[in-house]
């Protein structure tokens, strides 16, 4: 198939309102046998909440889809900015049991929809010799299905609106000031900046005051 046809074909299964079906058009045109589209940034322990659709077996989503919606939720900002639409390969931990005709090395595609950061991770069949030029093309034509499907995709949207407060301290933060200095600027105690800060972080799915001011401006927050 055709980069050309696939888009064509995908573009028929967005307009027919069916996710599962653009997938499956996409996975094929990669040439794997099995596929998972998850929202990492929602991803929480003990919770199928990140999983968005996928053709793997229950106890694969469960146990490998976790382990690696979990690594792509610990990987930093600046490597989310230069990994987007590149595909990589990881091998499949020797404690997951994989079906025998499937290869343990996956692929794993990260790209955005909007605020939301999804993952397409594709099985392959043992010795299957794929194309690394159609592995390019997934994650550019997995966001343009996607965007038919926001509805769907934020249904489960744990990225929580900030309050006034923590706005405040957010745009006091982009201007370079510590803790110590937005208390007295805004009259409230350290300790309670840090909670609001902590709180911020929460909701936005990073781990520093950079990445934090980061995800602000690029949702138009600040």
């Amino acid at each position: 198939m055709s980069r050309a046809r696939l888009l064509e074909d995908v573009k028929l299964a967005g307009q027919s309102g069916d996710i599962a079906d653009g997938l499956k058009l996409i996975a094929d045109y990669a040439g794997a046998a099995n596929y998972l589209l998850a929202r990492w940034d929602v991803y929480s322990e003990g919770s199928l909440e990140f999983a968005v659709s996928a053709n793997w077996p229950f106890d694969l989503v469960r146990t490998l889809g976790s382990i690696l919606a979990r690594a792509q939720f610990k990987i930093t900002e600046i490597e989310r900015c230069t990994s987007a639409m590149l595909p990589s390969f990881l091998d499949c931990p020797q404690a997951i049991a994989m079906p025998p005709h499937l290869s343990r090395q996956l692929c794993v595609v990260p790209f955005d929809v909007g605020p939301a950061r999804m993952v397409l991770m594709l099985c392959f069949v043992d010795g299957m010799i794929f194309s690394q030029n159609r592995l390019h093309d997934v994650a550019q034509v997995c966001a343009y299905h996607l965007a038919s499907f926001q509805k769907d995709i934020f249904g489960v949207e744990v990225l929580q609106d900030l309050t006034d407060r923590e706005l405040e301290c957010l745009s006091w933060i982009a201007e370079g000031k510590t803790s110590d200095e937005i208390s007295l600027i805004i009259g409230i105690s350290r300790n309670t900046v840090n909670n609001y800060i902590t709180s911020i972080m929460k909701k936005t799915s990073t781990k520093t005051r950079s990445e934090a001011i980061a995800h602000a401006v690029r949702n138009n927050l600040i």
